[in-house]
C-alpha cells in the first residue's frame, strides 16, 4: 500500500489483517503510537492524525489509508515538538508518558482547527485519551500552554 508518511510518500507492504498501528510501528519502525487496548480504540494512546483528523491506530484496518496522509509525532516540525515537550514538562502533565503522543497529537488536530479552544473544549476533544498519571488537569493547562508557546492562543487572564 501507498500513503503520504509524516510529509513523504512511502510504500509498505500490508497483511489483510494489519491495522495502521501495525503498519506504522512494524511496517515502518515508527514508535511514537501506543498500543494500549488494540483492537478496541478506546484510550487514544494509538492516535495520530489522517488527512488533519485525529484517528485512533490500532481499530483502523490498514488498507482504509492506501493514498492518505498520515501524520504521527515523529513528522511534526522541530518548533512544534519543543513547543509540545516544553509545555508538558513546565505544566507537570508526563509523568509516565505513555499516552502523551497519543494525547499531543489529538491536541495538535485540535489547534489546527480552532487555534484558540476553551479549556472545555480542550476538554471534550481530548476525551477519548485516557491517562492514568496525570488526573487530566496538568494535560489541560499543557495543551493551553503549548497554543501559546505557539502563537495559537492569546494569553487567558
Amino acid at each position: 500500500m501507498r500513503l503520504t508518511l509524516n510529509g513523504a510518500s512511502r510504500e509498505v507492504r500490508a497483511g489483510a489483517d494489519a491495522s495502521l498501528l501495525d503498519v506504522l510501528r512494524d511496517g515502518f519502525g515508527l514508535r511514537s503510537m501506543k498500543d494500549g487496548c488494540a483492537p478496541e480504540g478506546s484510550c487514544g494512546a494509538c492516535t495520530v492524525m489522517v488527512d488533519g483528523r485525529a484517528v485512533v491506530s490500532c481499530a483502523q484496518p490498514a488498507s482504509r489509508f492506501e493514498g492518505r496522509e498520515v501524520l504521527t509525532v515523529e513528522g511534526l516540525d522541530a518548533v512544534t515538538r519543543t513547543a509540545w515537550a516544553d509545555a508538558f514538562v513546565t505544566a507537570g502533565a508526563s509523568q509516565c508518558g505513555y499516552c502523551s503522543p497519543g494525547i499531543v497529537m489529538k491536541a495538535e488536530a485540535l489547534l489546527r482547527r480552532s487555534p484558540r479552544p476553551s479549556r472545555d473544549e480542550i476538554a471534550r476533544a481530548l476525551a477519548g485519551n485516557l491517562c492514568r498519571c496525570t488526573g487530566y488537569t496538568k494535560i489541560l493547562d499543557a495543551v493551553e500552554l503549548a497554543a501559546l508557546l505557539m502563537g495559537r492562543q492569546e494569553a487567558r487572564t
